[in-house]
């Protein structure tokens, strides 16, 4: 007897690791991604997984860090993209950083390999074929006009939107490492064992000051439809956080702590600018944080202000697009299904998780979901006290508060996770100071996650088969 495939629309990171899902636990899947048939204002290639942005996925240290944590999950879970990540990883100190073009290309020929994946190269204008049973909607932020309108009538609500912005890349081999050095921040390793895996280009108050100058009177991007749209917290301009204080980079993405210029020890720098491996033969690196809205012209001018960019060939020059998120507590039931139309779930940052890995998270439990309803078999989402339950029931409304409270992108955090009480002593008896016990906090939360996740899996059928 021949089954029926689940359809997923889209090929990004949540499309791609819901497909994957669903084929390791021996259902057929068929992957529609538009590219290149059609491409999108942010994509440059038509390969699956591509990271439009920054090549991050932020931390990997599960035992204090909230995405790290959902990283050892997904591994658990027999993650596409995690596995993928792992083989392609550069030098990022303590984050799992991957070399762009290499990582989707692996995704890409995995998916294409898989007897149960069938890759569609067109557009699915609209909403899906009567016939299709059972889809997942995984278009991402920048999800087809026809096909946002048409699920906008079947909910009777308005898409939510807010900017996203892309960071510049610059060339190695034009950067002036007599200024610049390498370090990582407290020269922390990261999971390739590098301690030295940022370039990091320093600034005196005065050279920050004329930066901060040219940054506010810089000409930007401006789009007049967007005005009210607001900016995702997370991926802000710089020429934003700017506007709300000179210190505020100095305090954000261009913080000098940690870090000692290998040049002149003596020297504390006012203000440093990162720069992070973007590829895996290292000759491309992108600016940590420099999301930008600048135009192009200026953003060269500009940027070449900073010591040890001042012949700075820049691969590719920052951006800014506009990402749009369902109203998820109000249109998706618990199990990630569309409430006007039960044969549709959604994935990826559409539903409202911001971020790489979260995305990707999504994807994974739809693509498991899907596959347990077609074989009949019990549909569960993980427990709230693990990364992944505690993302979907935020998406789902679990931890809103009121039928008017606000619903936004979202990060993983520890804050979505239902807490524990701080420990506060240690295995041998001795008492924890504040500052440790809120370490030990993390930890205890980790620890839990990942058992609660351990049962989960345990009772749960659908386990990886790869």
């Amino acid at each position: 007897m021949t089954m029926s495939p689940v359809h997923v629309i889209g090929g990004g990171l949540a499309g791609s690791e819901a497909a994957w899902q669903i084929a390791q636990a021996g259902v057929p899947a068929v992957l529609h991604e538009m590219r290149p048939v059609r491409g999108t204002d942010a994509h440059q290639t038509d390969s699956l997984a591509e990271l439009v942005c920054s090549n991050s996925f932020r931390s990997d240290d599960w035992r204090y860090n909230a995405v790290g944590l959902l990283h050892a999950e997904m591994r658990r879970c027999g993650s596409i993209i995690l596995s993928s990540g792992d083989a392609h990883q550069v030098p990022a100190g303590g984050a799992l950083a991957v070399d762009r073009d290499g990582f989707s290309a692996d995704v890409t020929a995995r998916l294409d390999a898989h007897p149960l994946i069938t890759i569609v190269r067109e557009e699915v204008a609209g909403l899906p074929p009567a016939d299709w049973d059972s889809v997942i909607v995984a278009t991402g932020p920048l999800t087809s006009p026809s096909l946002a309108q048409a699920i906008l009538e079947l909910t009777g609500e308005d898409s939510l939107s807010f900017f996203d912005a892309i960071a510049p890349i610059v060339h190695l081999d034009s950067i002036d490492m007599s200024k610049a050095w390498r370090q990582s921040r407290y020269d922390k390793e990261g999971p390739g064992g590098d301690a030295a895996a940022y370039i990091n280009c320093p600034m005196d108050r005065e050279q920050y000051d004329a930066f901060i100058d040219a940054l506010l009177a810089g000409p930007k991007s401006e789009f007049k439809d967007w005005e009210t749209v607001p900016y995702f917290d997370g991926c802000l301009p710089i020429e934003v956080m700017t506007e709300r204080g000179r210190e505020t980079l100095r305090h954000g993405p261009m913080k000098p702590v940690g870090l000692t210029n290998a040049h002149n020890r003596a020297v504390k720098p006012w203000a440093i600018v990162q720069l992070r491996q973007d590829n895996a033969l290292g000759t491309l690196w992108n600016m940590v944080g420099f999301q930008t809205k600048l135009k192009h012209g200026a953003q060269t001018d500009i940027f070449r202000m900073i010591p040890g960019l001042e012949n700075a060939q820049f691969a590719r020059l920052g951006g800014l697009h506009r990402n749009t998120f369902l109203n998820s507590p109000r249109l998706l039931d618990g199990k990630l299904r569309l409430r006007a139309d039960t044969r549709l779930r959604f994935a990826g940052q559409v539903t409202g998780v911001e971020g790489y890995v979260e995305s990707a998270a999504i994807g994974l439990l739809t693509g498991r979901l899907a596959a347990a309803e077609r074989l009949g078999r019990p549909i569960t989402i993980p427990p709230v006290t693990t990364a992944l339950g505690a993302l979907a029931t935020h998406i789902t409304g679990g931890f809103l508060d009121g039928p008017k409270a606000s619903f936004q992108p979202m990060n993983i955090n520890y804050g979505l996770l239902p807490p524990m009480e701080a420990p506060r002593h240690d295995a041998d008896g001795r008492k924890l100071p504040p500052q440790e016990r809120g370490r030990a906090k993390k930890l205890a939360m980790s620890e839990r996650a990942l058992a609660d996740l351990d049962r989960w899996l345990t009772g749960e059928v659908l386990v990886a088969a790869e």
